[in-house]
């Protein structure tokens, strides 16, 4: 081969390894939440040391190791979906008085309390709360489909693309296979949240008879395509008139785009850092908790679910959450749902309580457990899910996987 030809050949390669590094890049701000446009401060520590660093947090962190009893429920156009069953202890039972005003029976069911979380992360991402309330009460926790160990959707592998209205229906199959009878308290988070508003818009009936309480975290019942993810007006237009055609070309090269996810992995966790965290001093293992639940999220995924978001618009369904206890909380700095959204589903909700948390940004049930986790408790005590006196601290660390 000519030495012209090799630097031809070398000049393709360097080519194709910077498309692939680009490309990565985008889908690191697209799973984060944002568009496009983060500054990272330089690099100073050797590639190979950093790789050495995510692996020892990945071994040592003991996220996501929390496992329930395990189920399977059907959507209703086949999709499989994986949920886990963490039931009370005994001793932790509500108060029977209570149920019994609620619900006219003897022994009725347990409340059941259902996590959905959002969008590029799974069920692990509520350890924490899940950690504190492990035999408290009787929790439920899915991963959406095509993400977690939920099947890929079967319309989307035949095209079509994720609608809110669908996880909505999907919440609906989980609800019925894992928690048939009884009373619920709903929590979502981002997607999870909009997922229960969904589920509100089609299923009016079940919100009136069995829902006593939910929970709304850095969540919006619409007009997305307002936010600006901390970016410049004119950046973030541009952005979103590129952004749709730019996904649909990347989820047809999967395979270069992920190759591209690994060679830029320095990059996409900073993205990962600023657009799902707002304290500097977040603890790295969550940092990396985080970082490991979003890059386990394909391209093509993220293309079927992105143009979902312009068109949610749930803002009237929240009107059949009107006479229910809820809880509406978000990080002051969220730049994926701001706490502006969460505000303007507050105003729609006259028994909610509105929290907004300090220093927060949108993972803010990793960034700040022990707020999210002592608020929603306060919420299952209002309900009576649980009784007053209960303590979650004694059910599970923060810290650790929990029993």
């Amino acid at each position: 081969m000519s030495e012209t030809s090799t630097g031809d050949a070398a000049r393709a390669a360097v080519g194709s390894w910077r498309r692939a590094g680009l490309a990565g890049a985008a889908i690191g701000v697209v799973a984060a939440g944002a568009a496009a446009g983060v500054a990272v401060e330089r690099l100073t520590v050797g590639r190979g040391m950093r790789k050495k660093a995510r692996l020892a947090l990945d071994a040592a962190g003991p996220y996501g190791a929390l496992r329930g009893t395990p189920g399977r429920a059907y959507a209703d156009d086949g999709t499989e979906l994986s949920y886990e069953t963490d039931e009370a202890e005994p001793s932790a039972k509500a108060n029977g008085a209570r149920k019994r005003r609620l619900f006219g029976r003897k022994a009725p069911a347990p409340v059941t309390v259902v996590f959905s979380h959002g969008f590029c992360l799974s069920q692990d991402a509520w350890h924490f709360q899940r950690a504190a309330l492990r035999g408290v009460v009787r929790t439920v926790h899915w991963d959406q489909r095509s993400h977690g160990r939920s099947a890929r959707g079967e319309a989307q592998m035949l095209g079509k693309p994720v609608t809110i209205d669908q996880l909505g229906r999907d919440l609906k199959a989980v609800l019925d296979a894992a928690a048939p009878e009884g009373p619920l308290v709903l929590v979502g988070h981002s997607m999870g949240g909009m997922t229960v508003m969904a589920l509100a818009d089609q299923y009016p009936e079940l919100i009136r008879d069995r829902v006593v309480g939910v929970a709304f975290v850095g969540t919006s019942s619409g007009k997305l395509g307002e936010v600006s993810y901390g970016l410049p007006v004119a950046g973030v237009n541009a952005v979103r008139r590129i952004l749709p055609g730019v996904l649909k070309a990347l989820g047809s090269q999967a395979e270069l785009v992920e190759r591209g996810r690994r060679a830029t992995a320095d990059l996409f966790a900073g993205m990962i850092k600023r657009y799902s965290f707002s304290s500097k001093d977040v603890d790295p293992a969550v940092a990396r908790f985080a970082e490991r639940m979003i890059e386990g999220t394909p391209i093509d995924v993220v293309a079927e679910f992105y143009p979902a978001f312009d068109d949610h618009d749930k803002e009237a369904a929240l009107q059949i959450f009107a006479e229910v206890p809820a809880l509406v909380l978000a990080g002051d700095r969220d730049l994926v749902t701001p706490s502006s959204h969460s505000e303007s589903i507050a105003d729609l909700l006259p028994d909610a309580e509105l929290v907004i948390v300090p220093d927060g940004g949108h993972l803010v049930m990793l960034e700040h457990p022990e707020t999210v986790t002592d608020r929603l408790a306060d919420l299952l005590v209002r309900v009576g899910a649980v009784p007053e006196a209960t303590n979650v601290g004694t059910y599970g660390s923060t810290a650790q996987p929990g029993h």
